[in-house]
């Protein structure tokens, strides 16, 4: 792995935060600063190498916050209006209804299927985790919730029912190989985007925001996904992508009602920030769609 701490071309300028080099930088960082570790003796070295890092990883954020800003602010503050605005992203958030999805239930082949899900893994922030880190200090019934959520993902206490050992069951048996190096920097960029949310205080209202908004929108998007992979003849392993195209509907209902409800009803000045989380995840899925249809319908073009 490439040390994430060496100097690259010139971290400042807005173009380049979304750059191969910068997304690879981030994401070899947060594989390594995530990971338990121990005490070291150059620990002091270790701050100063931090501190880098995560003045790189605010202006990546701060240049995504830039792009929906307007966006946001027209979200309404008041509680019904709020929720309302929140679940009309559904139909009407960016990269809804993206033409990649039915063509990936519908027409790819194994090798582009593999290609997509190779991306998706190497790009997964660990929803389980997003969640624990993002829940501290909420107020009681958004913490509650957020726990009922994080319990789900962690399969009620059952290993078989992890959520995240689903989707790593899925990369096994498709012999998946995601490597950072390999990945489209999009899909860096929206696990970067994630994890800058949950470990960073002052976007915590963001990563409510964007988590929210995954369970809101995800279910259509999995709901395909799995009728690919039935339709390629990918057996038990497509549980993942079957269970998200139900569970995440309940999900959202329950995190709309107990979550986002309770914090604009207590804190109005919160529902911007949601907003702008929310309206950043979904502008870092629609890269993604993007970038992956560029990649893979090129590859057809060629083909025939």
């Amino acid at each position: 792995m490439q040390n994430p701490t060496a100097p690259m071309s010139d971290p400042t300028a807005p173009d380049d935060m979304l750059s191969a080099e910068t997304q690879q930088r981030l994401s070899n960082w947060n594989h390594v600063r995530l990971e338990p570790g121990a005490p070291t003796a150059d620990w002091e070295q270790g701050l100063a190498d931090e501190l880098s890092m995560r003045r790189l990883e605010g202006r990546f954020v701060e240049s995504q916050r830039q792009g929906i800003i307007s966006r946001a602010e027209a979200a309404p503050q008041d509680v019904e209006g709020f929720v309302a605005w929140f679940e009309a992203l559904k139909a009407t958030g960016p990269g809804q209804n993206d033409p990649l999805f039915p063509w990936l239930a519908q027409s790819a082949p194994l090798e582009d299927m593999r290609w997509f899900l190779q991306q998706e893994v190497a790009g997964e922030a660990g929803f389980d985790d997003l969640v624990a880190l993002t829940q501290v200090k909420m107020p009681v019934q958004a913490k509650l919730e957020l726990a009922r959520n994080y319990w789900d993902e962690m399969g009620r206490g059952a290993a078989p029912g992890m959520h995240g050992p689903m989707l790593d069951e899925l990369a096994g048996a498709l012999n998946l190989n995601p490597i950072i190096a390999d990945t489209v920097p999009a899909s860096l960029a929206l696990g970067n985007l994630l994890v800058a949310f949950a470990t960073n205080r002052r976007y915590a209202y963001h990563a409510i925001g964007a988590l929210g908004v995954v369970e809101l929108t995800a279910p259509w998007r999995a709901d395909l996904v799995a009728k690919g992979l039935k339709r390629l003849g990918v057996g038990k392993e497509r549980k993942y992508f079957a269970l998200h195209a139900t569970l995440d509907i309940t999900h959202s209902e329950a995190w709309n009602a107990e979550v986002l409800t309770p914090l604009v009803q207590e804190r109005p000045h919160c529902a911007r920030f949601i907003a702008e989380g929310a309206l950043m995840r979904l502008e870092a899925g629609r890269r993604c769609f993007e970038a992956y249809r560029q990649q893979l319908w090129s590859r057809e073009i060629v083909a025939a």
